[in-house]
């Protein structure tokens, strides 16, 4: 069993989380320097709050991970849970975002510590003929995804620490 590839998305997985990076940050850094206050505000009125954007990382991990079970696509890009409002995120608190956007990640790991490399090549069933792809695709995007909005999130936080 050839589990390289898995054991390497795996740890990408784990590292953007709360790993020394590279890049020196990591969820668990950038999170550490917001509160149940600050996390709902928007710098400006154009950005998005640590909140939405948490909730956001929150919806597309649990869209990823329901592909990778070989679910049809569920979440659009037009969704409304794609993009929750503040007053919304607010009703559900900060506490419930954080233990969510950890519980998703932990969701995907333990999804596929049983899997090997012959997973992440195995197409996904439901995408577009116009776009067939592989499970690695569908991961590989989901961390790139992650790390583009761990860094917007730096930007949120160097805004908001501006203003106070």
């Amino acid at each position: 069993m050839n589990d390289i590839l898995i054991k390497d998305h795996i740890q990408q997985l784990k590292d953007v989380e709360a790993a020394d990076l590279w890049i020196d940050e990591n969820f668990a850094k950038k999170l550490a320097q917001v509160d149940g206050t600050t996390a709902f505000e928007r710098p400006i009125p154009e950005m998005h709050s640590i909140a939405e954007l948490a909730s956001h990382l929150i919806e597309w991990r649990r869209e990823v991970l329901s592909r990778l079970k070989g679910n049809p696509r569920g979440l659009e890009m037009s969704d409304a849970a794609n993009w929750r409002n503040n007053d919304e995120l607010r009703k559900r608190g900060w506490k419930n975002l954080m233990q969510d956007l950890h519980a998703t990640q932990q969701n995907i790991i333990s999804f596929l510590e049983g899997k090997d490399d012959a997973f992440l090549h195995t197409a996904y069933p439901h995408a577009d003929t116009s776009f067939p792809h592989y499970y690695k695709y569908l991961l590989t995007g989901l961390i790139h995804h992650d790390m583009y909005h761990l860094g917007q999130m730096g930007i949120t936080i160097k805004f908001l620490k501006i203003q106070h």
